[in-house]
């Protein structure tokens, strides 16, 4: 058999069991926070994504290029942020009071457990294109298909939460982190990546990428990183929210027994489906309708995303949660995604891989940060979590003032950004 017979294989393996680690707990963490008391403070915990993303990515990054080979420094990220993670779970199983009075200590850990975490994205990244290309297979072509597996395994591991019955519960850390531990074990196995030489002549500027920050001079790139930041917003909302959101009607006996209750991670798991396929629609729509057009579009949807959240409910409106889902794979792919690509198309060579970087900074790092923080103040307003009533009316209002925000953002990029300029 030759090499590149079973390389894709092996970089499938890695794929999946990256974003299952991911898809353990990111969905339903919400609803676990929510039922131990904490649910006032769930944007708290999705925010510490973002605030790690500003920084652990480039620092792992610099390790890899000059000193770890990238496959090693996975595996080591890989366990120290399960150990991290079964550590939270650990701290809940072992307190005798509430886990809400271990509160510093639990997003103290999960923190350290995303530090480690986050950098691991890229990392399994770079093992791909080098192991591709060691094997000279164009990762352009041969990369897409591998990653769609990611997106595979984190559903599973979503699903496996939900039929686990781990959606309000600490074991979804443990489940995660065991998923973390094989992960770690497996990217040993995966092709070396040599360090290189070539950084080392790099300042620090450099290597951080903050050179890319030159782009802002150009009025046109300025004002897409600025609204990548206002739309970054909504990425994590519907993470943290959601699994809360749907499992808050079973205080109602109308719906209590209703499938999207009962198995909310699998209700949303139509999110990354749709996710999936929407990936394939990309070329034909940037070709077609250009990066305006297809950021319009993309911003659309969150509108819809967010709104059909508040109009429907698990019962006869439960059609809207699905077409919310549905959406969900355009609104993220048509701006992460083909946001990517146009940062490519519009910079230099020299600074693309910066550039690149810099975006993610603007999206999942700032944009995801501001988001949480602020969505957990717009639900704490209107959601009394204290309450045993229910609070389905509260739920509605804020999905519509998330709604309402991106209706704002999409008018103002449709008046502001000119795209031939």
């Amino acid at each position: 058999m030759k090499h590149t017979d079973y390389i894709k294989p092996r970089l499938i393996g890695m794929s999946f069991l990256q974003f299952a680690v991911w898809g353990a707990y990111l969905i339903s963490m919400g609803t676990y926070l929510f039922s131990v008391g904490m649910g006032d403070k769930i944007g708290y915990f999705y925010a510490m994504q973002g605030v790690v993303a500003l920084f652990m990515p480039a620092l792992m990054g610099i390790v890899a290029d000059r000193w770890i080979p990238a496959q090693k420094l996975l595996a080591g990220c890989h366990l120290l942020s399960a150990l991290f993670k079964a550590g939270m779970a650990y701290v809940v199983m072992s307190t005798v009071n509430s886990p809400a009075d271990e509160y510093p200590t639990l997003i103290l850990l999960y923190a350290l457990s995303v530090a480690f975490f986050m950098p691991t994205l890229a990392l399994s990244n770079s093992v791909s294109y080098t192991a591709l290309e060691s094997v000279k297979l164009d990762p352009i072509r041969s990369f897409p298909p591998i990653r769609v597996f990611g997106t595979i395994g984190f559903i599973c591991s979503m699903i496996a939460t939900d039929l686990l019955g781990f959606q309000a519960s600490a074991n979804q850390f443990l489940l995660s982190a065991a998923l973390g531990l094989i992960a770690s074990g497996y990217a040993l196995t995966l092709p070396s990546c040599p360090v290189s030489n070539r950084h080392q002549g790099k300042s620090f500027v450099e290597a951080m990428g903050l050179n890319a920050f030159t782009l802002f001079k150009r009025r046109k790139m300025a004002l897409f990183f600025v609204f990548s930041v206002l739309l970054g917003v909504a990425l994590q909302i519907t993470n943290g929210f959601a699994n809360p959101f749907l499992n808050s009607f079973a205080r109602i006996p109308e719906y209590a027994d209703t499938f999207g209750v009962k198995h909310a991670n699998v209700l949303i798991s139509l999110s990354q489906l749709s996710e999936t396929f929407c990936l394939l629609l990309i070329p034909f729509a940037l070709k077609r309708f250009g990066i305006k057009q297809v950021m319009l579009i993309a911003m659309l949807c969150w509108v819809l995303r967010f709104g059909l959240f508040g109009l429907g409910n698990p019962g006869d409106g439960v059609w809207m949660f699905i077409l919310s889902m549905l959406v969900y794979g355009i609104a993220f792919d048509f701006f992460n995604i083909s946001g990517s690509l146009f940062v490519n198309q519009e910079t230099d060579i020299s600074i693309r891989s910066s550039a690149q970087g810099l975006f993610m900074m603007m999206t999942n790092g700032l944009g995801a940060t501001i988001g949480t923080i602020l969505a957990q103040q717009v639900v704490n307003h209107y959601v009394d979590f204290a309450s045993p009533i229910p609070q389905v009316e509260g739920w509605s209002q804020a999905w519509m003032v998330f709604a309402g925000y991106m209706l704002i953002v999409m008018v103002l990029f449709g008046v502001l950004f000119k795209e031939k300029k």
